[in-house]
């Protein structure tokens, strides 16, 4: 017994071809995501905590990281402003 082939003429009844010119149109990707920048310099005058200023500047660095290891920084940083926010508060 053999098996049918396709129809003749190369396409399928009721089922629509690739769209004339041969291209499809372009896919529509993710909508781009707005990246915060840097902190703003508050200069000199500013009371700072290096601590803060330590986690800030690791939360901006990890957006070149893996995904993973973007996760392990972002829960170091909250680790330590939480801890810091914690020492403030006592004081």
């Amino acid at each position: 017994m053999t098996r049918p082939g396709p129809p003749p003429g190369g396409s399928f009844p009721g089922r629509p071809g690739p769209p004339a010119g041969g291209s499809f149109p372009a896919r529509p990707g993710p909508p781009p995501v707005a990246r915060p920048g840097p902190p703003p310099d508050l200069g000199e005058d500013e009371p700072r905590h290096p601590a803060v200023d330590a986690a800030v500047r690791a939360i901006a660095n990890a957006a070149t990281l893996a995904p993973a290891d973007q996760i392990a920084q972002y829960e170091a940083a909250y680790e330590t402003l939480r801890e810091t926010l914690a020492t403030i508060d006592q004081t």
